[in-house]
């Protein structure tokens, strides 16, 4: 798809990940006011509740208006055909050449500075295992050389039930999670904090409509509205202590970072391809109507307390064995009822080479080989005071579809209760 020219400042500049293509979702506010729906078009900020409430946007349903609500669930829960009116609206609204421009232009405001939140009410977290590359070096580092994916890995989307009360929005700090951990393998476990904190490199894929009951491919690829960046951050101690035989527990639930943009599904369309080639055939209701992955380049950068970032992994979302619509389908094969506002993590996105590792468990080969970094540091986990950024990008005919930033810094471990037994 080309370039939609907009009269917005910045918006048709190449390297601008905004775009009127864009359009991706967002909650501002001010400190201590309630939310309001935006979104992100060029170096500004558009006041959608604004746009509403002086009647320039379109009427979604109804009931209340979904416009004028402090996060996103309730434009999703108006379905897809107000997803696709509100976008036609907003797209001819800011297109170059617009009668409404110098209405529309009173609800702009500068997006540097702004104060972005949690753009969603998150229903339920299921995190997925999706990415070969990292499932099998991960399983490798954990259990040794020897270990291979689970039988099941190559005929089902692997995954598990997360928290959703832990998931933050980017910019929120991360305290270093306490802890069971056993260092030494000859002896008992120890309560510490975690001296293997990690981050996870995801997409999360956020669903936009309810469920009662299994639906197909095509079915689950309509029902979501967007993506996000997650950064699933994880504790390695913990989890190589506690995860046989049910899989991640407090290892994974410290926090979640996501992306304070949602990037709508529509406007990733122009950008799907077809995933990894599966190496059993799938069974046929897992099988793709068409192709489902988002080609969106990935990169992670980590910055110390006190210094400047480096770009330590770069890959693509286009490595995922399994797309967020083969995911949602295996999810409600059981009948498990899906919610607006559900949140898919795709698992950690590693690609084949060493420098496209979507986690420190996987660069620092489980802590056997430090990662260097400018200045002499180096780093085989996170430390205290340290910064890690996502961000990403699909690309394409002169077009930059971003996500903007997910980012936290590492805090040291919170104290511990004064009556806590010693």
């Amino acid at each position: 798809m080309p370039l939609i020219a907009s009269w917005v400042p910045g918006a048709n500049e190449t390297s601008c990940g905004f775009p009127l293509n864009n359009l991706p979702c967002g909650v501002f506010g001010e400190p201590g006011a309630r939310g309001r729906l935006c979104t992100a078009i060029g170096d500004s900020l558009l006041d959608l509740t604004g746009l509403a409430e002086a009647g320039l946007a379109p009427r979604l349903g109804t009931g209340p208006d979904p416009l004028r609500a402090d996060v996103w669930n309730e434009v999703m829960a108006a379905g897809p055909a107000a997803w696709a009116a509100l976008r036609e609206r907003l797209t001819a609204l800011l297109a170059e050449g617009a009668e409404e421009q110098a209405a529309v232009a009173r609800h702009l405001r500068p997006l540097a500075g702004a104060e972005l939140r949690l753009p969603f009410r998150v229903a339920e977290f299921t995190d997925f295992y999706s990415g070969r590359h990292h499932a099998l070096m991960a399983s490798r580092l954990l259990r040794g050389p020897e270990a291979t994916l689970p039988p099941a890995w190559d005929h089902m989307p692997i995954g598990y039930n997360g928290r959703a009360s832990s998931v933050v929005v980017s910019g929120t700090p991360v305290p270093r999670p306490w802890g069971q951990i056993r260092p030494d393998p000859g002896a008992g476990p120890l309560f510490a904090p975690s001296r293997r904190f990690d981050f996870e490199l995801e997409l999360g894929a956020i669903v936009g409509q309810p469920t009662a009951g299994p639906v197909t491919v095509a079915r689950a690829e309509a029902m979501i509205f967007g993506y996000v960046l997650l950064n699933d951050w994880s504790a390695r101690d913990i989890q190589a202590w506690e995860y046989q035989p049910l899989g991640p527990f407090q290892s994974k639930a410290t926090a979640t970072t996501i992306s304070p943009w949602i990037v709508t599904a529509a406007a990733l369309a122009p950008f799907r391809v077809a995933g990894p080639v599966p190496p059993v055939p799938l069974l046929p209701y897992l099988r793709p109507h068409a192709p489902l992955h988002p080609d969106i380049g990935l990169e992670v950068a980590l910055a110390p307390a006190g210094g400047a970032e480096t770009v330590i992994a770069r890959t693509s979302a286009a490595e995922l064995s399994y797309a967020a619509a083969q995911q949602l389908a295996h999810h409600t094969t059981s009948g498990c009822p899906m919610r607006v506002g559900d949140l898919l993590g795709s698992g950690t996105i590693s690609g084949p080479a060493a420098t496209a590792r979507g986690s420190l468990l996987e660069l620092s080969q489980g802590g056997t080989a430090p990662l260097a970094l400018p200045g002499g540091q180096a780093r085989t986990f996170l430390e205290d005071g340290d910064t890690v950024c996502l961000r990403g990008a699909a690309e394409g005919a002169g077009v930059r579809i971003g996500f903007g930033e997910c980012h936290g810094r590492v805090l040291p471990a919170a104290p511990l209760p004064g009556d806590w037994p010693a």
